[in-house]
């Protein structure tokens, strides 16, 4: 083969889309193959929960798929089960208190994202994240063509809150973001937003007219003292839920879309249409799009993308949402406010530069300066290398040189080793860098 030709060959293979080139590497997968090069390595970094779905759902769905194996394998409807989309507006008035709001059950909430981007945003619309942000949030901007359409927010140094007055700036500019993304506790930080918070910032997207969407992945993580997950409501406000988390549901891929309906444009939205509903897009308050558009916008990306969530995941998470599993999640939640404060003791060697905790599960810390650790990928292979012990690098989330580290996902036996594992490895690392520690 000629020179020519071998150079051809190899532009050949290396035609990848430009969007897919520009798009992150999944942060899961470096940690995953990171801890696969030592056998003994814990983790304090994917967020996940360690327990699985409550067992009276599981023992139902079991019997369902024993018994109608084939009402429980075909297709559903795009936007989900009938009976589930009912039991989760249900929920959404009585425990959020969002009236007027339809949903869309999607497999996962990355999926639920996925649909509210494609369906408000050009490529041409940016998009407004906070740094830190979710590293899957990001991914998916950029994926879409809109790595040149994201415009970052800055959160304060120190409480890691996200600043509404840089949104407040960036709304009366020149080229404001059509979508501001919110993520409720916070994924990476572990930061609870108030409700004064949530609708100030709901209100400068009304006065701007963009969407405000609401990633609520961690409602049922609340820990703060006197602390409140709430939801703020409005026409321009979608709100994201997954059942992963409190659930234990993170293989079988069940979120939700609540999206505002004010018009009843789905007669089985509860309640009546209030006699303001408009279809209007012409000032805060109004609606952003006609009445019905914004369901079948995403209707189109789901069924493209996956058609639907899995019937038998659909089915447990039915089962699940009964007043059992509520008392079983409950009782599994509550322990992790221990679990947080070993990991707070163990993260001391950080101190004072570690945030979070109020609520999800996750504490935020910036690492020591100096020593090599701007580089926190570096810093994450030698914890898992010499400590045993991995976290999330903060590279990955926007900011080099701060750790994600997470209190749910190892169980009661097994969390009090990792953390000690991280704080003999940090205590090593501020006081003699990435260098080989005592092995005992």
């Amino acid at each position: 083969m000629s020179v020519l030709a071998s150079q051809l060959a190899a532009q050949k293979w290396k035609a990848l889309s430009r969007r897919i080139d520009a798009t992150d590497t999944p942060v899961i997968d470096f940690t995953r193959k990171l801890m696969g090069s030592r056998k003994d390595a814990m983790s304090l970094a994917q967020g996940i929960v360690h327990w699985g779905p409550p067992p009276v759902a599981l023992q139902r769905l079991t019997t369902r798929l024993a018994t109608e194996p084939a009402a429980v394998s075909g297709y559903v409807p795009n936007e989900g089960l009938p009976a589930l989309r009912a039991a989760l507006r249900t929920k959404l008035v009585e425990r959020n208190k969002l009236h007027h709001y339809d949903v869309i059950v999607t497999p996962g909430c990355n999926q639920a994202f996925l649909n509210a981007l494609i369906a408000l945003c050009d490529d041409s619309d940016r998009v407004a994240l906070f740094r830190p942000y979710y590293f899957d949030h990001l991914m998916a901007v950029q994926m879409t063509g809109g790595s040149d359409r994201l415009v970052v927010g800055e959160c304060d140094p120190v409480t890691m809150r996200p600043s509404l007055a840089w949104l407040q700036r960036e709304l009366v500019g020149p080229n404001p973001p059509k979508m501001v993304v919110l993520v409720n506790p916070c994924n990476p930080t572990g930061v609870l937003l108030s409700r004064a918070e949530l609708d100030a910032f709901s209100a400068a997207c009304a006065a701007g007219g963009c969407w405000l969407v609401l990633d609520n992945t961690y409602e049922d993580f609340v820990f703060a003292e006197g602390g409140e997950h709430y939801c703020p409501a409005g026409p321009h406000v979608v709100h994201l839920f997954s059942m992963s988390k409190a659930y234990g549901m993170m293989g079988w891929r069940i979120g939700y879309v609540a999206f505002p309906d004010y018009a009843h444009a789905n007669g089985d939205v509860p309640g009546e249409a209030p006699p303001s509903a408009s279809a209007s897009s012409s000032g805060p308050g109004q609606a952003l799009t006609a009445p019905g558009a914004l369901a079948m916008a995403q209707l189109k990306v789901q069924d493209a993308v996956c058609i639907c969530a899995p019937a038998p995941s659909q089915a447990l998470a039915l089962e699940a949402l009964g007043a059992e599993g509520r008392e079983y999640v409950d009782g599994l939640i509550a322990p992790l406010r221990a679990n947080r404060d070993l990991l707070r003791a163990a993260l001391a060697p950080l101190e004072p530069h570690v945030a979070g905790g109020e609520g999800a599960i996750y504490l935020w810390a910036r690492l020591p300066p100096g020593r090599g650790c701007e580089d926190d990928r570096a810093v994450v292979t030698w914890l898992v290398q010499q400590a045993g012990v991995c976290v999330i690098p903060g590279s990955a989330c926007g900011m080099p040189g701060y750790i994600r580290c997470s209190y749910a996902n190892l169980p009661p036996e097994k969390f009090p080793a990792a953390v000690a594992r991280l704080r003999a490895g940090l205590e090593h690392l501020v006081a003699h860098g990435m260098t080989d520690m005592p092995q005992h």
